[in-house]
Parts: structure tokens; sequence; C-alpha cells
């Protein structure tokens, strides 16, 4: 089992950056891939950004690109996501999530939150204007 302890949100301006951490405990997670989603309210949940077990791959959804940077450090057991530019349309929970590789045929299946094995709690982000 891996449980994963989101950190890092808050209530801050528009234009601002933030950086959220995914803490994992229970097993490392350096053969896991790794992703960002987050749910606004009265939304469902959609895919921000993930990358691979070696960090070597990253992907972003087109809302968050060039905005938002992912990364881990296998070391620590946790990966990070470097928020800026926010605007209020990025209000919302943030949960980090792990997936075996081998569930992920492609990158692309990255973006599908049913592909994933283990989520964290969520941490909220509300950017006002």
């Amino acid at each position: 089992q891996v449980q994963l302890v989101e950190s890092g949100g808050g209530l801050v301006q528009a234009g601002v950056s933030l950086r959220l951490s995914c803490a994992a405990s229970g097993r490392a997670i350096s053969t896991y891939d790794m992703g960002w989603f987050r749910q606004a309210p009265g939304k469902g949940r959609e895919f921000v950004a993930a990358i691979s077990w070696s960090g070597s791959r990253t992907l972003y959804a087109d809302s968050v690109k060039g905005r938002f940077t992912i990364s881990r450090d296998n070391a620590k057991n946790t990966v990070y996501l470097q928020m800026s530019g926010l605007n209020p349309e990025d209000t919302a929970v943030y949960y980090c999530a792990a997936v075996q590789p081998i569930r992920v045929v492609a990158v692309t299946g990255w973006t599908d939150d049913g592909n994933y094995d283990y989520w964290g709690q969520g941490t909220q982000v509300t950017v006002s204007s």
C-alpha cells in the first residue's frame, strides 16, 4: 500500500506561484508513475500533470502547460507541482496519485484517473482575482 499526503495548498492572489508537495509512505514510489489531478466545485476531476517513475517523461494538460511544472525526488519519496501564473480558474482541490507503469499503455493513459492505484486526500487551492 502507498499512502499519499498532499500539502502546500492555500488561498492566494492571482498571478502568484505556489508549490504543492505529495509525500508518500508505506512503499517507495520510485517504481510508480505519478500524476496530479484537480477537481473544481461542481466539476469532475481533471488531469493536470504526470511524470514517469524515472522523471524522464512528463505530460501536462493544455490548460496548465507552460505555467505548471511537475517534478519528483525519489530519494525523498515526494512529488511536486510548481504552479505559477495562477488564476481563478485554477481554484480546485488538487490530488496526487500513483500508478504502476505497466498499467499505462502510453503516456496518454496518465490522463485517465481510472488507471491510478493510489490517491491522496487532496489539498485546496483557492485563487482570488
